[in-house]
């Protein structure tokens, strides 16, 4: 006589495991990431760039004001950040899909999450692009799906230039208008 097949199975369960550890790793990426944008280099009394035109014509973004001790230092660190990142991302998805045992259904998952990836970084560089063709000297955009990070380069940002660079964001991605963020680095 057979042994009956568990509706739950080995495979079943280190999927699960293996996708709730990835589900953790990217968790705990966003944390860190989040606290490297908002160490001591931020400064949270800074006025907010357009407050006043804010309450006349609608939100511009967030806008806070960074003072780091070396602008290229600050730029060139983000980007190595954020290209770790990506590549991390990037070996997981990698290394799930060359897992074989995944089924049609999770296999159709993973590739939709590499070509979200993927949209992300090619949005990224399109914005960044964009914003350094407003004159700005330097920029980083960090995209996650629900929101827009921007670091940018300038002495002192105008109402129009955070409505330009918010422009430049809702032209590429659809992210809510709430959920873009603009720092400004001297």
């Amino acid at each position: 006589m057979k042994k009956p097949n568990l509706i739950i199975g080995k495979k079943q369960i280190i999927l699960s495991c293996l996708t709730l550890m990835l589900a953790i790793a990217v968790y705990v990426n966003y944390v860190l990431s989040d606290q490297s944008l908002a160490d001591p280099s931020v400064s949270t009394n800074a006025p907010v760039v357009g407050q006043q035109a804010e309450a006349q014509s609608g939100n511009y973004g967030d806008t806070q004001f960074v003072n780091g001790s070396s602008t290229a230092d600050y730029f060139a660190q983000a980007r190595l950040e954020k290209q770790t990142s990506r590549d991390n991302a990037v070996q997981t998805l990698q290394s799930i899909m060359g897992g074989g045992d995944l089924s049609e259904d999770e296999m159709v998952t993973n590739a939709i999450n590499a070509v979200e990836l993927s949209k992300l970084v090619e949005s990224e560089g399109n914005i960044e692009s964009l914003i350094k063709a407003q004159g700005f000297n330097e920029c980083v955009v960090y995209l996650d799906g629900t929101s827009a990070k921007v670091v940018v380069q300038t002495d002192g940002m105008e109402a129009a230039q955070a409505a330009a660079i918010k422009d430049i964001i809702l032209g590429e991605v659809s992210v809510p208008a709430e959920n873009i963020r603009i720092f400004e680095v001297k």
